[in-house]
């Protein structure tokens, strides 16, 4: 295996910012199985953004407050909602475990316009969720699987404490027939296959976390078991690679 936690640190990257907290975020690989090939929707930030931009990434974003009050179909299986709670700075409770993946959701459909849900007759509230409620679709946890965690380093303009989530087409409810989302967030959003990104400008850590999940598709291609999961954040002066 590739020394991810190094090939992290050595990224070039600017670290003088004033150092702050860092915000729960969650992001999503929709995974497509076409013939022997898997691909994963990415798409490119727009380069108006302060973090990352024109760079290609999941979709995914900063977690909103109401996102821990959002109603779903079902939770987590207890494996992962374990895994999702590892390690978890307080206050450590199930609904801001929850509200992880219902983030995951929501952005997917902002930024890409995919609905990823489970019908039911309980309607969502709130402009977040209108397009929701009108196919009265709730956010379903159920097939969640967590495959990776990452801190962004301090000093950085902004830093996250981010989810990586991944998750089978198959589950896809709907989607806008524009093919993109309201948000305008990302560009260029396609189907890449996964052994097949190195022409993509993308970050180290969206690379590192496409590596591990081709390891651990290797071994669980179908990602029935809610297996460990790799934790980087920094340490001292560089990054440490650590199993939840």
């Amino acid at each position: 295996m590739t020394d991810f936690a190094r090939r992290l640190t050595e990224a070039e990257r600017v670290m003088h910012h004033e150092n702050r907290r860092p915000k729960d975020a969650a992001t999503l690989l929709i995974l497509d199985r076409q013939g022997k090939d898997v691909h994963v929707l990415m798409g490119k930030r727009h380069q108006g953004h302060v973090f990352m931009p024109g760079k290609f990434v999941f979709p995914g974003g900063r977690v909103d407050p109401t996102d821990s009050r959002v109603p779903i179909a079902s939770d987590y299986d207890e494996t992962t909602r374990q895994r999702v709670m590892a390690r978890m700075r307080a206050p450590k409770t199930a609904a801001r475990a929850r509200a992880l993946a219902v983030t995951a959701v929501r952005e997917t459909y902002e930024e890409v316009g995919l609905f990823i849900g489970a019908q039911s007759a309980k309607k969502l509230v709130g402009a977040d969720w209108a397009a929701f409620a009108e196919r009265s679709l709730l956010p379903d946890l159920a097939p969640f699987r967590l495959v990776a965690r990452a801190i962004t380093p301090p000093r950085r303009p902004r830093r996250f404490d981010t989810r990586f989530f991944a998750i089978s087409a198959q589950h896809i409810a709907d989607r806008l027939p524009e093919g993109t989302g309201p948000s305008g967030e990302l560009e260029e959003v396609q189907w890449v296959p996964l052994r097949d990104v190195a022409h993509l400008d993308m970050p180290t850590v969206t690379k590192t976390v496409i590596d591990e999940l081709l390891i651990r598709l290797d071994a669980d291609p179908d990602l029935r078991e809610a297996g460990p999961v790799s934790f980087y954040h920094w340490r001292g002066r560089g990054f440490v690679r650590e199993t939840v």
